[in-house]
């Protein structure tokens, strides 16, 4: 069953409030046999209305096997658009509220892409591989941090040119047809 945007904000709102910092452990192929653990740290304190977007998200396996289709050397590594289309389609398109930001978009920080309007986040997020402070200013706000493993974000293959759409519209089968073993991906996310 289909959970609309503003119900979906409305108890990600409620549950933030008195939600705790929360650990997620993201299993990352960076290729074909070699693949690490990621684990972060997620701060309701930081930014609650996207902790708790994230956190539903990852316990209904929604990243599980989404791969990371915008990975810039010196700038971010982005993933979330889920492998399944049909679960993009259900749950990727709904918007969450922005937080204000509170922490800097610094090397290990993880945080929720926006398009340049308010309260465009959904389901894509980033890891910060150098200090980006210049996007404070446009309100990214972080949710989390790399506690382990951020020498596996360090390794993901650079991948640039993907077709958001055509990913959004196909899913991985889009990826495997396009970009074969070119795109790192996280095989599983769960809360520990």
């Amino acid at each position: 069953q289909a959970i609309s945007a503003q119900a979906l904000g409305a108890r990600e709102e409620h549950h933030a409030a008195s939600m705790a910092t929360y650990s997620v452990e993201l299993r990352v192929q960076i290729r074909s046999g070699e693949e690490g653990v990621v684990k972060i740290e997620v701060h309701p304190e930081w930014s609650p209305v996207g902790a708790a977007h994230f956190k539903e998200l990852v316990e209904m396996g929604f990243y599980n096997q989404a791969r990371f289709h915008r990975v810039i050397q010196g700038f971010i590594a982005q993933v979330g658009i889920a492998a399944d289309p049909e679960l993009y389609n259900k749950y990727g398109t709904n918007r969450i509220k922005d937080d204000p930001v509170k922490q800097h978009n610094v090397r290990g920080m993880v945080t929720f892409a926006k398009r340049g309007e308010p309260d465009s986040r959904s389901c894509q997020f980033f890891f910060n591989f150098v200090d980006n402070t210049r996007l404070d200013a446009d309100g990214f706000a972080p949710f989390a941090k790399v506690v382990s493993g951020m020498e596996f974000i360090d390794k993901l293959q650079v991948t640039e040119g993907v077709d958001q759409q055509a990913l959004k519209e196909d899913g991985n089968k889009y990826l495997d047809k396009y970009f074969p073993g070119k795109v790192s991906e996280i095989v599983e996310a769960k809360v520990v």
